[in-house]
């Protein structure tokens, strides 16, 4: 068996990027770019006001003097006039300040007395000002090229005024779940024989938050010529073929054989891990395929660890970043580590970070729960409460 780090290496080395295409802004979210965003406008495009209040020239302002109000300055529709010396405008968040203005005085310390207005003392030192391009100035880089559009990236991507982006191209993948027992949920009650396929709804949930586009959801009993069939299919369909099941060397494991007429070339068949030590990936047909254990936990956390780097890597972005770890304080102690490196399924609370109970790899409804992997070393020595451990979000 090989390392966790090696057998990421050695799937990524054979990745290369999508090709690219433009698709309007809101076909964008989710995308990852395949260029840089330029700004097309300042933002903000000119000098507005950061608060509702009156545009003045600060001297006067702290003077103390009656200012006379000489018009009002809005979102859109701006005061277009020269602001003179005794004069103020009242002005409203997200207004252009007018010209010989310098300071935007909040509406608290407004004193109002007919058409006039002064300044309770102590409005200081903010001037309430956005300047023209203080949050970026046309032509500028936005975002960058490799990053994947987050809600808050769609923020600034339309803020930069731009309506269409070259991202990579959505990865088509095919899951493919093997084994006899496995059959549609809603369908499994009458049969004590027959379970629910789960670990291909959570795989797929997955995949596609990592910009996949899930072309095909097959699955099929443990027939051999059916599974050859299936596989030939998916490869025709698919960049990636993600594999559920069959990873193991039992007389019906047939995950690997199926690929055989298409030239399995396997990158790694095993690693050092727990869970996923079956977790395997090659090339076939000139696409990639990644094998994961069978077990619903195994098979998500697998996933997670290979597909989401992958399908990265594949869309032109960070592949390594997608299993960088953060430091988290432990809520409960942790036995010592085993022969394997391990990755324990955990959840966030308000102290720090939580194991969840059953780390069985079959275990589904704790799955409900684990949203962080706690990232262990092969013998890692017991820890107490309050050690910093390495975690990556699941």
């Amino acid at each position: 068996m090989i390392s966790f780090d090696e057998a990421l290496s050695r799937a990524l080395a054979p990745v290369c990027p999508m090709e690219s295409e433009r698709v309007a802004i809101g076909d964008a979210r989710g995308r990852v770019l395949s260029e840089h965003v330029h700004a097309l406008i300042d933002a903000p495009r000119a000098d507005i006001a950061a608060m509702d209040g009156y545009a003045v020239r600060l001297a006067e302002a702290r003077s103390g003097e009656a200012l006379t109000i000489v018009g009002e300055a809005f979102a859109g529709t701006p005061f277009t006039t020269m602001l003179g010396a005794g004069q103020a405008v009242r002005i409203f968040t997200g207004a252009h300040v007018p010209k010989g203005a310098d300071c935007v005085v909040m509406q608290e310390y407004a004193q109002l007395c007919g058409d006039t207005v002064s300044f309770a003392q102590g409005f200081g030192p903010g001037r309430h000002i956005r300047e023209r391009g203080g949050d970026f100035a046309a032509g500028a880089v936005v975002i960058a090229k490799g990053t994947r559009l987050s809600p808050a990236g769609m923020i600034a991507l339309a803020g930069a005024d731009v309506a269409n982006v070259a991202v990579a191209r959505q990865p088509r993948v095919a899951i493919i779940v093997t084994g006899d027992e496995l059959v549609a949920p809603g369908s499994a009650a009458d049969n004590i024989n027959r379970r629910p396929d789960s670990a291909s709804f959570g795989v797929t949930a997955l995949a596609e938050r990592y910009g996949a586009k899930i072309v095909r959801v097959l699955r099929a009993g443990d027939d051999l010529k059916a599974l050859e069939a299936i596989a030939a299919q998916a490869l025709s369909l698919a960049d990636l073929v993600i594999v559920i099941g069959g990873a193991s060397v039992g007389k019906r494991d047939f995950a690997k054989s199926m690929f055989a007429g298409a030239g399995l070339e396997l990158a790694f068949s095993k690693v050092a891990i727990k869970p996923g030590k079956p977790v395997w990936f090659g090339t076939a047909g000139g696409k990639h395929v990644l094998g994961l254990p069978g077990n619903p936990g195994s098979a998500l956390v697998t996933a997670r660890l290979v597909a989401a780097p992958v399908l990265t890597a594949l869309q032109g972005g960070d592949a390594l970043a997608e299993i960088q770890t953060v430091p988290l304080p432990l809520v409960v102690p942790m036995e010592a580590g085993g022969s394997r490196e391990t990755f324990v399924r955990a959840y966030l609370d308000r102290n720090g970070i939580n194991t969840v109970i059953n780390q069985e790899s079959g275990a589904q409804a704790p799955m409900a729960e684990a949203t962080w992997l706690i990232r262990r070393a092969a013998h890692d020595p017991a820890l107490a409460a309050g050690a910093l451990v390495r975690a990556i979000p699941l």
